[in-house]
């Protein structure tokens, strides 16, 4: 592409814990507070507090190559580590909480997150599920909405291949991803319907908040939306990555799958409308069984198995990848991924061998890697 690949960037959202019973602790306010003495945040990076005093965010600023994103989040991770470090808590990488702890966090006190804990009630009240979002830079707000059109069909395989919160407050679920069962109790969940223009979008959008259902037009729990901050289409699919590299991988795919989207466009192929019923199906389906099964083709409307899925998702962003020259950084990743499995494998091997309180250790060393040096330019 003569100008380069989209921008990107990525959230990452945390959980906070006792570091020795894996009980949630609500030390947000503390941890940001004192951050700063822990590391400078690299230019553009950003942390602040979430719904619950349980979790906290770290957000990268616009990256234009992996190696530049890996050193954000690797900086960031290591500066809220330390700052959780000093405050005796453990920060996780992980969608849900995998250690025993109060059923109902404390509520928010003020502002947008009070609003949202009235609005919701008990469905909100034991929320503390954390994502991994990934934004990727667009033309204008046309083309994000049909950019997420095209992407739509994708989003359950990059679901499974980020599955990282089998467990909710020390009981296994039995599910990959117990984050999205726990999103799907809100209303404006899943694959964001079809829509011919951001006109179109925005009037959805407003209904939903005419009619109660969301807090605000931001309230969307939609896996894939155009911004409302950002020149951006953001994608919330996937849980919090267990580890840098995993987050890596989420923000590359969604890159080459926007990449492939504006290609497509400019050839004037607009995307099909989804059947929202086998969406459902697609999204509960990787939720429920990650990598390790059978997961839904919404295209084509079969269950096919998940690594066939991902097969089909390489093949089709393998041009854009080449064009940004991750390809091979992807199928490494990928690689490893297969081998090693997904967080929630791993998470659930740990578990079973030694317990919750041993897979918090195991999860805590995960989420803190090693310190990159100075970043290559150029």
């Amino acid at each position: 592409m003569a100008d380069g690949p989209p921008t990107m960037g990525v959230e990452e959202e945390f959980l906070l814990v006792n570091p020795r019973t894996g009980h949630a602790s609500p030390c947000a306010e503390q941890v940001l507070a004192r951050h700063r003495h822990h590391g400078p945040l690299p230019d553009g990076a950003r942390v602040h507090r979430e719904l619950r005093l349980t979790q906290i965010e770290a957000a990268t600023g616009v990256c234009t190559t992996a190696d530049e994103l890996r050193y954000q989040l690797t900086a960031a991770r290591r500066v809220l580590a330390g700052a959780a470090a000093a405050e005796d808590c453990a920060l996780l990488a992980t969608g849900t909480p995998i250690g025993p702890g109060p059923a109902t966090p404390p509520p928010a006190s003020e502002g947008r997150y009070a609003d949202i804990d009235d609005a919701y009630g008990a469905v909100v009240a034991d929320y503390e599920a954390c994502g991994c979002h990934v934004h990727v830079g667009v033309p204008d707000p046309d083309t994000a909405v049909a950019v997420v059109n095209h992407v739509g069909r994708w989003l359950p395989t990059l679901l499974a291949l980020s599955a990282n919160s089998p467990f909710d407050h020390g009981r296994d679920t039995g599910y990959h991803s117990w984050r999205v069962v726990l999103q799907s109790r809100f209303p404006g969940f899943g694959v964001a319907p079809h829509a011919r223009d951001h006109a179109e979008y925005r009037r959805t959008v407003g209904t939903l908040v005419e009619c109660g259902a969301l807090v605000d037009p931001d309230q969307t729990f939609w896996l894939a939306r155009p911004s409302g901050r950002f020149p951006t289409v953001e994608f919330r699919v996937a849980d919090t990555a267990l580890t840098v590299d995993h987050a890596v991988l989420q923000a590359l795919l969604s890159r080459a799958l926007v990449q492939r989207a504006l290609a497509d466009l400019g050839r004037g192929r607009e995307a099909e409308p989804l059947s929202p019923q086998v969406a459902a199906a697609a999204v509960w389906a990787a939720a429920r069984h990650g990598l390790t099964g059978q997961l839904v083709d919404v295209a084509g409307r079969t269950r096919r198995p998940a690594w066939a899925l991902v097969e089909q998702l390489l093949a089709h962003v393998r041009e854009p990848l080449a064009e940004s020259g991750d390809l091979a950084e992807v199928q490494a990743l990928v690689a490893v991924l297969r081998a090693d499995g997904t967080g929630s494998v791993r998470q659930r091997a740990v578990a079973g061998r030694g317990g919750p309180e041993v897979a918090v250790g195991w999860l805590t060393a995960l989420t803190v890697p090693p310190a990159l040096g100075t970043l290559r330019t150029g």
